[in-house]
């Protein structure tokens, strides 16, 4: 057969036809099903909420286990007012929050000096961030200013907070800070 230009791109054309639509053949159906029977409620609860990421407030709905009780699915509300269904790159992996192999399983302590992470229990790093924040602010807690004010504050320490807060958990959160006496208080969302 001789192969000129025509017969060049009507076999090109097939070519690509086949590897873009060739993935959606029948070969994929049996886990295309059970991943839908998954979604049913006779096997998964479904609830909405809001996606941690920002301070948009976009609607999810999360379809978890009944046996595991681990989400299965994750996708955006359609009712939902802010934005109808659709997602962004990050609230569209929002799942990988819960289900990650790669997320550490206990807190990771680094040593002064040390250039690896060694394992430690929940118990010792949270003993550990109590006793430095408490010796932090101790040293330089500030409670009149040069005109004899009260002002009762450390500059000392600063708080960053984290998106993974619902707007409950924040307020708690800012709370305790400011008892502390803390004024450098953000949020990883508007930086």
């Amino acid at each position: 057969m001789s192969m000129n230009r025509r017969h060049f791109l009507k076999l090109s054309a097939t070519a690509a036809a086949v590897t873009a639509f060739g993935g959606l053949g029948c070969r994929h159906t049996a886990q295309a099903v059970d991943r839908a029977t998954m979604l049913t409620p006779e096997w998964s609860k479904q609830t909405t909420t809001i996606c941690c990421y920002c301070a948009v407030g976009c609607g999810l709905i999360v379809n978890t286990s009944l046996k595991t009780k681990m989400a299965v699915n994750i996708e955006g509300d359609p009712d939902h007012p802010v934005n109808e269904g659709a997602l962004c790159a990050k609230g569209a992996s929002i799942w990988q929050l819960n289900d990650n192999e790669r997320r550490p399983a206990t807190p990771l302590y680094r040593a002064p000096g040390s250039d690896k992470f060694k394992e430690v229990s929940w118990e010792w790093a949270l003993e550990q961030i109590a006793r430095r924040v408490k010796k932090t602010r101790d040293e330089s807690f500030v409670q009149r200013n040069a005109q004899g004010q009260e002002i009762n504050r450390t500059d000392a320490i600063a708080s960053l907070g984290s998106a993974a807060l619902d707007n409950e958990e924040c307020w708690a959160y800012q709370t305790m800070l400011r008892s502390l006496g803390l004024v450098y208080i953000e949020h990883q969302a508007r930086i």
